[in-house]
């Protein structure tokens, strides 16, 4: 009764296997259909979509490998096998070809995101030399008080308060600013190396395990 349960669910799990795979492989080509591949940010593009959508691929081939094994193993390996066994392998190869791009990619990011933060801090440290500055503090006066932002009878003690408020204010926005950019851009590198760069080396892990596990 359970070979026969077995046998009936061994299609459909191929049938399941083989959609994913093909989702992967139409994913791939919506890309490759753009092919431009001396420009940087088109490889940088192929290698992030092959990678986000290699889990799917690698379901789908773990899929048709039970499909088979499920069946009658007096058959041997079985053309399901052969075929789990070549995209498995295929896809660690395009995974390992694709690492130099990736890590490419993570350095090219910290660049990026390093020029960022320096300028960030340079608007910081500017806008605190610039707070120091008395002419600075005078202008603010003139400018509140023809602006009618000064009450009529405020002593120059409170006009110079009010002025020295609102630069404080002014550098407390820059300064969480500077805060965020910061940690936006660790987080985004956090997530580039971990869920891409070392979850290629992952992938590639599994997909040789289930090339050389369909056919041994």
């Amino acid at each position: 009764m359970a070979a026969v349960s077995s046998s009936r669910f061994s299609p459909l799990l191929r049938w399941m296997g083989l959609t994913l795979v093909v989702l992967l492989v139409l994913q791939l080509v919506a890309v490759l259909s753009l092919w431009d591949w001396e420009e940087e940010a088109f490889r940088q593009l192929v290698v992030e979509r092959l990678i986000s959508q290699a889990p799917m691929g690698l379901i789908g081939l773990l899929l048709m490998y039970l499909s088979s094994r499920l069946e009658d193993q007096s058959e041997g390996r079985t053309p399901v096998l052969w075929t789990v066994c070549i995209i498995s392998g295929l896809l660690a190869v395009l995974l390992t070809a694709s690492l130099p791009i990736t890590f490419g990619g993570d350095q090219q990011m910290q660049q990026q995101n390093d020029q960022q933060i320096a300028a960030k801090r340079g608007q910081l440290e500017m806008a605190r030399q610039q707070s120091k500055d008395p002419a600075l503090l005078q202008q603010l006066i003139k400018q509140a008080e023809a602006t009618g932002q000064v009450p009529p009878g405020a002593t120059d003690a409170q006009k110079t308060q009010s002025a020295r408020a609102f630069i404080d204010r002014q550098l407390d926005q820059l300064e969480t600013q500077f805060k965020q950019t910061e940690q936006t851009g660790k987080v985004t590198l956090s997530q580039r190396r971990y869920g891409g760069s070392l979850g290629a080396v992952v992938l590639i892990i599994a997909f040789t395990i289930l090339c050389l596990g369909s056919v041994l």
